[in-house]
């Protein structure tokens, strides 16, 4: 790194030493942050989802499609990614899943994409509802 990096890191660890936090209670900070990074995370994880699926759908179908999420298909997917980020093997196992979905995917890309594309018109339908 350049000098001129290191006195800008440096800089910044000092400022943002003395930077207040909102609130004398540590507590409430804490809450703060928590409601913070998980709105951050949400706001992050939609445009992810977006742009994922808006590639070949459009965004505006994007969207509707991830609004049409059932209860269960949202506690999959999140049950799925807390055992991936809790443990290596759990990201391993998880990971592992998801190359060979894809791979059978790809094995049987007609059939696939014919099911695939059914499930998503429908799942935009709920997301149009509601």
């Amino acid at each position: 790194m350049a000098k001129s990096g290191k006195k800008v890191i440096a800089a910044a660890k000092t400022v943002a030493g003395k930077v207040p936090a909102p609130s004398p209670n540590p507590m409430t900070n804490l809450i703060l942050a928590d409601i913070a990074l998980r709105a951050g995370s949400v706001l992050l994880r939609r445009g992810v989802e977006k742009g994922l699926v808006g590639t070949s759908l459009g965004t505006k179908k994007a969207g509707r499609i991830i609004k049409g999420r059932t209860m269960i298909q949202t506690m999959v997917g999140t049950a799925l990614a807390r055992v991936a980020i809790s443990s290596v093997p759990g990201a391993i196992v998880v990971g592992g899943g998801l190359v060979a979905k894809s791979l059978y995917d790809r094995n049987r890309a007609r059939k696939a994409e014919a099911v695939g594309t059914a499930a998503i018109e429908e799942q935009a339908e709920r997301g149009e509802k509601e």
